[in-house]
Order: C-alpha cells, then sequence, then structure tokens
C-alpha cells in the first residue's frame, strides 16, 4: 500500500507521540459523554494500538494487527455501552488529525496516492468495525434474550411456587385470615368463612358482624386504633358469632401491613374452644383437688363424734323411761344422725379419685335392680316409675357398683323434683356417635323441671336448688361417666319435667 517514495512507516513514527497524545484528547472532549468519562491512559493505549496497527496496513500492507485491535475494541466498547456512531467517529478523528501533516510533509506528487491510502485504511477499518460491531451485538442481544428468557422462565416458577405457598399458607390453613381497614374486611381466607358456618361467602363485610353482642364495642375500639407497626402484633379475646347464633371463645392476632395501597391490619383468628375448655378443666381439677383434700379432712374430723353421738342416742333409745314426745324426739335425732353420715359418706365417695372394678356388666338387670330398690319410695309418693329396656343391649365392660351408684342418684334426682303422684321414665338403648357405640341410660321425669340459666352449673359440686342435700349426685354422676370414658348432659325432654341421658361406651367387641 505504502508508495516507494514516501516512507510510511517513519512519517508514522516521527510523528507517533504528537498524534496519540492530539487524539487522546480531543476524543475527551468531541465525540460523546462515555469517552469524556474514560481515564485519559486507557484512551492514550487504544489510540496508540490504533496507531501502530494503522501503520503496519500502510506500511506493510499487514491487517492482521488491525484486524486483532478492531476484535478487542469492538468487544471492549460493546460491554461498555457506546454507540456504533460514537466509535465511528472516534476513528475519524485519526483521519482528522494526520491529514494536516501529510499536506505538510508529503511530497506533492505523492499527496493524493497517500490521501487515497489513509482513506482506504480507514475505510476498511470503520467497515470491519461496523459489521463486527453489529454482528457482536446481535450475538449479545441473543445471549441476553436466551438469559432472560431462562430468568423469566425461572421467575416464572418461583411465582408458582410462591403461589402454591400463598394457597397452603393462607387458603388451606385451618385458622382464619383476614385483611381489616379499619372495621371493614378487604380479604377472608376460607377457613374464616367455615369458623363462622358459611361456605365460601359472608352476607357482609363488617368484621363486627362476626363478634357477639356483648364484646363489640371492646372489639370495636382494639381494631380502630392505630397501631405501631414496630410493636409486636397484638393478640386479645373474644366471643365469636357464627350463622347457627352459637357464641364461641376466639383468638385474635393482627398487626399492621400495608395491602393494595393502604394501610390495613393483617389478623389470624383462631377457634380457642378446646383450650378454654382445657383450661376450664384444668381449673376444675385444682379446685375438685382442693376439695376432696378439704373434705377428707373434715369428714374425718366429724365422722368419730358423730359416731359417739349416735351410739349414745341408741342406748337412750332402749331406756324405757322415754315415752311419748321424748321418745319421737331420740328417734328424729337418731334419724337425722344418720341422714349426716350419709352427706359425710357422699363427701367421701366425692373426695376419693373414681377407681373402677370393670367386669361384664348387664345394664338392664341394674336398671330394674335399682327401681327395685327404691320401690319403697315410688309408692309412699305414689309415683310411678316405668321401665323400657332395649332387650338386644348386650353386655360390655363397666364398674357395675359405680353404675348402679349413677342409676340411683339420677333416681333420686328425679324423685326430689317431682311432686307427689307424678311419673318417672327409665329406658335404655343402643347408640352410635362419634365415631363409638354406646349404651344410653335415659331417666326422664314430669317435675318441675331445669331453668336455662341453671343448666351451665348443675353438674357444679355443692351445687343444688333443693334445701337439703349436698348437691353432688349429679356431679358424682358426672364423675363415675367420664371416668368410663361415657358422659352425661341434660336431654330434651318430651314434658315439662327434666331428662338426663348417660353415655357408656360398649367397648371394641361390642362396637
Amino acid at each position: 500500500m505504502a508508495e516507494a517514495n514516501f516512507n510510511w512507516e517513519s512519517f508514522l513514527a516521527r510523528h507517533r507521540e504528537g498524534i496519540v497524545s492530539e487524539w487522546r484528547d480531543r476524543l475527551k472532549v468531541e465525540v460523546s459523554e462515555q469517552y469524556a468519562r474514560r481515564p485519559p491512559e486507557e484512551l492514550a493505549m487504544t489510540t496508540g494500538e490504533a496507531c501502530d496497527s494503522f501503520c503496519r496496513m500502510i506500511a506493510a500492507n499487514d491487517y492482521t494487527p488491525i484486524n486483532e485491535f478492531i476484535n478487542e475494541i469492538t468487544r471492549i466498547r460493546l460491554k461498555e455501552g457506546f454507540a456504533l456512531q460514537d466509535v465511528q467517529k472516534a476513528f475519524e478523528l485519526y483521519r482528522q488529525i494526520i491529514i494536516p501533516i501529510l499536506v505538510r510533509e508529503s511530497p506533492k506528487d505523492f499527496l493524493c496516492r497517500n490521501i487515497e491510502a489513509l482513506n482506504t485504511c480507514l475505510a476498511y477499518t470503520i467497515h470491519r468495525f461496523s459489521y463486527h460491531f453489529q454482528q457482536m451485538h446481535e450475538q449479545y442481544l441473543k445471549e441476553y434474550a436466551g438469559r432472560l428468557e431462562k430468568d423469566v422462565a425461572k421467575r416464572t416458577a418461583e411465582l408458582k411456587e410462591s403461589e402454591l405457598k400463598y394457597k397452603t399458607l393462607v387458603e388451606d390453613i385451618s385458622d382464619g385470615y383476614l385483611v381489616l381497614y379499619q372495621d371493614k374486611i378487604s380479604f377472608i381466607n376460607p377457613a374464616f368463612c367455615r369458623m363462622h358456618g358459611y361456605l365460601e361467602k359472608v352476607p357482609t363485610n363488617s368484621f363486627l358482624f362476626f363478634v357477639a353482642e356483648e364484646d363489640r364495642e371492646k372489639v370495636r375500639n382494639i381494631i380502630t386504633r392505630a397501631i405501631e407497626k414496630e410493636t409486636e402484633p397484638e393478640a386479645f379475646e373474644y366471643l365469636r358469632l357464627t350463622r347457627t347464633g352459637e357464641r364461641l371463645p376466639t383468638e385474635i392476632n393482627f398487626r399492621p401491613s400495608r395491602f393494595e395501597g393502604r394501610e390495613n391490619n393483617l389478623c389470624i383468628v383462631r377457634d380457642i374452644t378446646k383450650r378454654v375448655e382445657m383450661e376450664k378443666k384444668s381449673r376444675e381439677i385444682e379446685r375438685m383437688a382442693y376439695i376432696g383434700k378439704l373434705t377428707a379432712s373434715l369428714s374425718h374430723e366429724i365422722r368419730n363424734p358423730l359416731s359417739s353421738v349416735k351410739m349414745n342416742l341408741q342406748i337412750l333409745g332402749k331406756n324405757n323411761r322415754f315415752q311419748g314426745n321424748d321418745k319421737k324426739r331420740l328417734d328424729i335425732s337418731e334419724r337425722e344422725i344418720k341422714r349426716l353420715e350419709g352427706i359425710l359418706q357422699e363427701l367421701l365417695d366425692f373426695a376419693k379419685p373414681v377407681s373402677l372394678q370393670l367386669s361384664g356388666i348387664d345394664l338392664n338387670e341394674i336398671i330394674y335392680s335399682c327401681a327395685e330398690l327404691l320401690e319403697v319410695k315410688f309408692n309412699k309418693r305414689q309415683i310411678q316409675c316405668d321401665i323400657d329396656v332395649d332387650k338386644t343391649l348386650p353386655c360390655f365392660p363397666a364398674d357395675k357398683g359405680k353404675i348402679e351408684q349413677v342409676v340411683i342418684n339420677l333416681l333420686l334426682n328425679a324423685l326430689d323434683s317431682i311432686d307427689d303422684e307424678g311419673h318417672i321414665r327409665i329406658s335404655t338403648k343402643k347408640r352410635s356417635q362419634k365415631g363409638g357405640r354406646y349404651a344410653v341410660i335415659r331417666v326422664e321425669d314430669d317435675g318441675k323441671g331445669i331453668s336455662k340459666e341453671l343448666l351451665p352449673q348443675i353438674f357444679e359440686p355443692f351445687y343444688t336448688t333443693k334445701t337439703t342435700g349436698t348437691g353432688l349426685g349429679l356431679s358424682n354422676v358426672k364423675q363415675i361417666a367420664t371416668a368410663h370414658g361415657g358422659s352425661v348432659r341434660v336431654a330434651d325432654s318430651k314434658n315439662k319435667g327434666a331428662a338426663f341421658e348417660v353415655f357408656l361406651p360398649l367397648g371394641e367387641s361390642n362396637g
């Protein structure tokens, strides 16, 4: 490419330092902001390599250095985000710098040929760079699109997994989950609907609709007040109101969070019915243990002097000097002593833990036996006792003595609630309940009945509405039924009186 009478290599060697220096400085101020931000030493290095590559191509027709330079500068400038036209402009600066020098130093006969050689060099360089830049840019775009596609696929999978986690955490949990704005519901999960007796939708967006009336004011004051985000989640208990009107103990835990562009309370509602029952049972067990200990101590202290009084009354009763009213008074005293002994025995039975002696029992036989035992009392009060037993009822394991105590207590309880000339009905039957098979004892009377206000307390120890009695009869019935793995309840009565049902498990062999 070089002319024989003009030494390009010598020419470029003499002016290399000046060309590199001017090219570097003009790149900083004349091309673009990206070139202006590059360190001067970097620009000096790249312009120096370009000058040397141009020299080899013009002077020795060697394209290898310029091709290697183009490959490298294309990679660097593409990575740094340079525009194609900026790099093209940077190459053009070389032409602007070197032509004035050629005009001064090149022989006139060779000036046009030398400028043509320079233009050919730059045209090749710019064309090859532009082509290479576009090819690499397209490859970069393809690779970027591939990475983006993988990222999208990964993000889609993560989003799907996140949705599944959300479904598990929010939709499939047994606790109710809801978002509240003041007292208005913005979101609820299916569990919240089920807790309140609804299938999927609820009839209102007011949370207070699901709160028992006696707790609404308390709940409104708590959920509508501002809560600091940094504080621990707040929890409190209230009675929730179900679709059927049940009022059930519930715990709500909530904290403020942003939802749909505004501040809300994220809440978890939990049914604590079982927990409240367990706490109640725990307190009852503690109270019963204390009462039992106290009762045992008192019974022991009272029984000894009571026995002495009874024995002395019996001795006095045999004395013939006591006649008439005196004799009657002694008989009354002795009878009352026996009643006190009966009360003490009840207290002692109550104080002792229920210990069962299991054997196969015929429940129908026990019913007839207990009714016969109390026949004198029934006849004296002109009360008719009707018995209706299920003859297909099998024998099952139970404590015969304790079951007799249950039947007698229920019959005596019915007897006390009836005025003279009433009816008592006692029956047995089989019943399936909660996956088990039970023998059911039902005792019903046509007495005064039980008011709704008294129902929650009738199985409490020492609770009684009678003028006499300890209030332990129904409590003992409950204790014995529970010890057998069964239960007792107040049942619906067909008349104005009361009805009790005792459930006793028939056992696996009869179930």
